[in-house]
């Protein structure tokens, strides 16, 4: 009788346990449908705000900005819990590159080269639109400068580049921008 009775309670305790960790709770489980999700953007949440990673899978205004953050091993990186403000190209943006670029890029090869570029449009902080200047000018992840004009409410980036729109995203802000950034040359 007591062994029956302490078997159900160690029952109950492990039932509980689980709970609390998550683990009967299928919007905490990691996906495991997309194999290339793993680490922080492998887990599934349905109800918390989307982070800048789950805002990109989701535009299909950003489909090759993805497969840049994939081939680069990058999307980890941009799930973690930041703050970060990432300049988002669009699909569009990526198809004023010269013809053959984007492809030539996301060869294994050149996933460094990648790397680089995308880090150009990440700085380690969260800027809302009213913390740019004109004139300003920030020092982005890769290590080199990117300068903002801000006029009229408008905000370009290195003169030519102009931001769409402000998404944002539970571990910082997006950018929604026209051009992909080229870092200036040494």
């Amino acid at each position: 009788m007591k062994t029956n009775a302490l078997g159900r309670l160690m029952l109950i305790a492990l039932g509980l346990f689980f709970a609390a960790c998550g683990g009967s709770d299928p919007k905490q489980e990691p996906a495991q449908a997309d194999a290339k999700l793993t680490g922080m953007s492998g887990i599934k949440d349905n109800t918390s705000q989307k982070n800048i990673v789950q805002i990109a899978l989701g535009s299909s205004d950003h489909t090759t900005l993805v497969a840049a953050l994939q081939a680069a091993g990058l999307v980890d990186a941009l799930a973690n819990p930041g703050p970060f403000t990432v300049f988002a190209p669009t699909n569009a943006a990526f198809d004023k590159l010269p013809k053959g670029t984007v492809e030539s890029l996301l060869k294994p090869e050149k996933k460094n080269d990648l790397a680089k570029i995308l880090q150009y449009h990440v700085q380690l902080s969260a800027f809302k639109p009213e913390s740019f200047k004109d004139g300003q000018t920030m020092t982005m992840f890769s290590g080199q400068p990117a300068k903002f004009n801000v006029k009229d409410g408008k905000m370009t980036i290195n003169g030519d580049i102009h931001v769409l729109a402000s998404v944002p995203a539970a571990n910082g802000i997006v950018y929604i921008i026209d051009g992909v950034m080229l870092a200036p040359a040494k």
